[in-house]
């Protein structure tokens, strides 16, 4: 299991290397478009599903900051705790696992759920990320656009003024090979835990 541990970690690595590689050569091309910066929270208010890989890197983050300052881990798992007893009674999945349901009622159940709750990892006070480093893949690659089934989606507060052309041009790439779904594959495989979950769920024990 240790020996499982050390290789998953090199290979997120190398995934967390190519996404953050990605979203550099995006942030250079976008300019003065996008306009992200430490202390921009509107992406951290709202639910949404991370994979059990970005629950594994999250809660190896939080054991890592409770080595160093136990007080700071302690209120992540705080507000955690707190967003679940609060979130738990609507939740669109396993209330006790915390994975989501799969299939369209639960997608569209989810669609409306706690649209208003902030990450428990948000730090209240400075309006950053504490477990920035561990953030899931989502949080890394929002704010250039990005494509997904639905088009070309960007964050609402950047890229004002600017066409559909010049948005494309921006367009970021993450994760062009797949790893990300390799690797969860193969962390789902070992834990024998599928399917997606929330933020809050994965810190709250």
């Amino acid at each position: 299991m240790m020996a499982m541990r050390k290789g998953l970690r090199a290979s997120d690595q190398v995934l967390v290397q190519i996404v953050d590689s990605a979203l550099a050569d995006a942030t250079r091309r976008s300019g003065s478009w996008l306009l992200c910066k430490a202390g921009c929270t509107q992406c951290c208010v709202g639910v949404f599903p991370i994979s059990q890989l970005d629950a594994w890197r999250l809660r190896r983050g939080l054991a890592e900051l409770q080595s160093r300052e136990p007080a700071r881990a302690e209120r992540i798992r705080t507000r955690a705790r707190d967003a679940v007893g609060r979130l738990a009674a609507n939740f669109p999945g396993d209330p006790v696992n915390g994975v989501l349901y799969e299939g369209e009622e639960a997608e569209r159940q989810f669609s409306i759920f706690a649209d208003d709750e902030v990450c428990p990892v948000l730090d209240p006070e400075t309006g950053k990320c504490d477990l920035y480093e561990s953030r899931p893949i989502t949080c890394r690659v929002f704010g250039p656009p990005v494509r997904s089934e639905d088009g070309l989606g960007v964050c609402e507060l950047c890229f004002q003024g600017a066409t559909e052309k010049e948005i494309a041009s921006c367009e970021m790439r993450p994760d062009p090979d797949d790893l990300e779904s390799v690797l969860v594959k193969k962390l789902e495989n070992k834990i024998g835990v599928r399917g997606q979950t929330i933020i809050a769920f994965c810190l709250a024990d």
